[in-house]
């Protein structure tokens, strides 16, 4: 009689289980990054660039032996952004210094500055606020982000 009751248990919970997974609905939102459909027609739904990498997230720690500095410069009025090399004690151990700029039309352009204090690039962004991430490669194989900063574009006046 025990062995009856619990297979009648069984059924009973995968059938309440089965029936609460049929009439349920999806309301999960869809992962970051993904993109989704927009009925054609409706106009108050634009498509926005991408704001993902617009927010500067937080940068390495380096240690003493290393310590470098970078300088992103405020975008000029052809919202071209400066960023320059400005050495420091660790100067020496720098092996490569990588520059990402994400733009806030959703593109990205990418730079590399010599390992040589004073050197320096431009990388065009846009007429409005860009993000600039350094990441430098030092010579004992550590790679550390040293810079991660908004570059807003500065209008006249």
């Amino acid at each position: 009689m025990k062995f009856r009751s619990y297979g009648l248990l069984v059924v009973l919970v995968c059938t309440a289980v089965l029936l609460a997974g049929c009439t349920g609905s999806s309301s999960a939102p869809a992962p970051a990054g993904t993109a989704t459909a927009v009925p054609a027609g409706n106009p108050a739904a634009t498509a926005a660039p991408a704001t993902d990498n617009l927010v500067p997230s937080p940068t390495d720690a380096l240690p003493d032996q290393n310590k470098v500095s970078v300088i992103v410069k405020e975008k000029d009025y052809a919202a071209k952004i400066p960023i320059e090399f400005d050495g420091g004690m660790g100067q020496i151990h720098v092996k490569k210094i990588d520059v990402t700029v994400y733009l806030a039309n959703g593109g990205m352009k990418t730079g590399t500055i010599p390992p040589n204090k004073g050197a320096s690039i431009e990388i065009e962004g846009t007429k409005q606020t860009d993000r600039v991430v350094v990441y430098i490669t030092f010579d004992n194989g550590d790679y550390k982000k040293t810079n991660d900063v908004l570059s807003p574009y500065r209008s006249r006046g």
